[in-house]
């Protein structure tokens, strides 16, 4: 399990291992942390006391002081499996789901044409469509949207990730999603 580190006002910053997380609870750098410990990684005995060293892991975790964000920018980078994930692989022009193998990042405004690599600027098609669009623009082949391209906001860039999310993580960033996104329907 991953756990999402937070700054101590709740911002997400990074998804971190189970160990990275253990030295932030070792070094008492954990301010607060959300719903129930997920995992209980156990050390070793102390010789005065004869209690064995346990550490309890929770989900979210939020860090005190300053961190620096591995996570936080105005752009999220663009990747095609968080493209692909945004669009719930359905392709913008026939409206088809398809499998990942199947799918293109697909230029609204081709490169060659001045368009931009950017999120507003990219949507999954499936290969016979983005081949039978080439480099022309969509109204050139006669071809309509099915869905708007959007910016995903800082919450849903961390669910676009791809990893294996618990549900007091997806419940914590779902309330920062905006109504609009895909990622709620």
């Amino acid at each position: 399990m991953d756990v999402l580190q937070l700054d101590v006002s709740g911002r997400p910053q990074a998804w971190i291992t189970t160990r990275e997380a253990a030295v932030l609870y070792a070094s008492d750098s954990i301010a607060w942390t959300i719903g129930e410990a997920a995992c209980v990684l156990r050390g070793g005995t102390q010789r005065r006391s004869g209690l064995q060293s346990r550490i309890e892991v929770h989900p979210i975790v939020a860090v005190r002081g300053s961190v620096p964000s591995r996570a936080w920018r105005d752009i999220p980078a663009l990747t095609n499996p968080k493209l692909f994930a945004r669009d719930r692989g359905v392709c913008a022009y026939c409206g088809r789901r398809f499998s990942l193998d199947e799918l293109t990042r697909e230029h609204i405004v081709p490169t060659s044409r001045g368009g931009l690599d950017s999120w507003m600027n990219c949507i999954t098609a499936c290969r016979p469509c983005n081949g039978l669009k080439g480099n022309r623009l969509p109204q050139e082949m006669g071809l309509s949207l099915f869905y708007l391209p959007y910016v995903p906001s800082l919450h849903e860039d961390m669910i676009l990730r791809g990893r294996r999310i618990v549900t007091d993580q997806m419940d914590f960033l779902l309330a920062s999603v905006p109504r609009h996104s895909r990622l709620r329907g």
